[in-house]
């Protein structure tokens, strides 16, 4: 193998589009090279492709790794998604330090050992990240790569990769999806991006109570449009289309959201897809009303903070533990659960059993706040919300926790 060498060019290409991504693989198949294709966008998002012997072994990075691997896991494992939690024990005894590739491609090959998952079920979905990489590096057209050679040592001679992919297989399949996507004129809309309803009054005239409802449920800005596709069983262009008139008309928007928390500790010293700076804490607001949760949203992105939003309460506990904020807003009345019930269940996970979780309410009375105390609320707070107000909270208990 070809020793690892310093500051590779970075080169770039314009229009990166599928003809010349096979003709880039094609040059890295003939040498028979293994290593690293890091590809980069203006943006500085990076995308990494594990070569082995000039085929594609593994690609992982971009906007979401977590959220892809965990979609394409419910796809393609649906046995292994439904035990995630159990299976994290595996891990236990994992050397990170003898892993020749990455977390998501290790566990693969870990699984497949273990007979959790099949060899072919594990196939399956390494191809499905390979396309869902290529659809996102080819949306993203102005491109720039650079290679990274494996050292002699890196990769033993008995290292067996999972399967070894031919290039122009994945970049075909990727390349459909992308010109089905420009053909429905979409190709603006990033599939990354999360639809979020911003005009609720406006919306519910426009919808049928039905619709709305279910609007209100899956556009709160918590699942990327590629996130929506999984849960409503459909693909991604359709999810897209079927919302396409309110995005138009600014009754609903695309935003960025943050990838999920890695279902695996990591030593500090991990290198890392893309350097990310220090970011402000993560704080969720459980709140069925998707106004609080605006107006919530507002106060805290204007001052640098990351903010999640959960109107369904059946959902609060599942996509708390996902995303792990630092401190919660919790609505007391909301249909088919309530805030006492929630803050009980969440004291009781030991995760959460130190977060601060300030419960907010219309009705401030004395019965009111004694019960949120007994079931373990850290603070109490009036609507509607005061922005200074909020801020005053959430300085106050992460300075205390920290």
């Amino acid at each position: 193998m070809m020793a690892i060498e310093q500051n590779y060019p970075l080169i770039p290409i314009k229009e990166f589009t599928s003809v010349k991504q096979a003709g880039l693989f094609e040059i890295l198949k003939q040498p028979r090279f293994s290593g690293q294709l890091i590809l980069s966008d203006p943006s500085k998002q990076e995308w990494i492709f594990h070569i082995y012997m000039g085929r594609l072994m593994y690609a992982t990075g971009g906007t979401h790794p977590v959220r892809r691997w965990r979609r394409n896991l419910l796809i393609h494992c649906p046995q292994t998604s439904a035990q995630l939690s159990s299976l994290q024990d595996d891990l236990a005894n994992t050397n990170w330090e003898d892993v020749n590739v990455c977390w998501d491609y290790h566990l693969l090959c870990l699984w497949v050992d273990l007979h959790k998952v099949t060899r072919d079920q594990a196939v399956k979905m390494i191809q499905s990240v390979m396309v869902e990489i290529l659809f996102d590096v080819t949306q993203g057209m102005q491109i720039t790569y650079k290679i990274q050679p494996d050292s002699s040592s890196s990769l033993s001679s008995l290292f067996k990769p999972l399967v070894l992919i031919d290039a122009e297989q994945v970049i075909h399949e990727a390349d459909q999806l992308w010109e089905a996507w420009q053909s429905a004129r979409v190709a603006d809309r990033c599939p990354n991006r999360a639809p979020i309803i911003r005009q609720p009054k406006q919306l519910r005239i426009k919808t049928s109570p039905q619709a709305y409802q279910t609007m209100t449920k899956l556009l709160n800005g918590q699942y990327t449009l590629r996130d929506l596709a999984i849960l409503m069983k459909r693909d991604t262009r359709a999810v897209t289309l079927s919302i396409l008139p309110h995005l138009q008309s600014g009754l609903v928007e695309l935003i960025e959201i943050p990838d999920l928390p890695a279902p695996v500790s990591l030593p500090p010293n991990e290198t890392s897809v893309k350097t990310v700076p220090e970011q402000k804490p993560l704080i969720a607001c459980v709140d069925d009303s998707p106004l609080i949760c605006q107006s919530m949203e507002k106060i805290l992105t204007s001052e640098g903070y990351r903010f999640v939003a959960i109107n369904d309460a059946l959902r609060a506990i599942a996509t708390l533990l996902a995303t792990k904020p630092e401190l919660i807003f919790l609505d007391l009345v909301m249909p088919n659960a309530n805030g006492y019930e929630i803050c009980g269940q969440l004291r009781r996970l030991s995760f959460f059993r130190n977060t601060p979780i300030v419960i907010l309410t219309g009705n401030d009375g004395i019965i009111d706040r004694v019960r949120a105390k007994m079931v373990g609320s850290s603070d109490f707070m009036s609507k509607p919300i005061n922005p200074e107000e909020v801020l005053r909270v959430i300085i106050k208990h992460l300075k205390q926790v920290n």
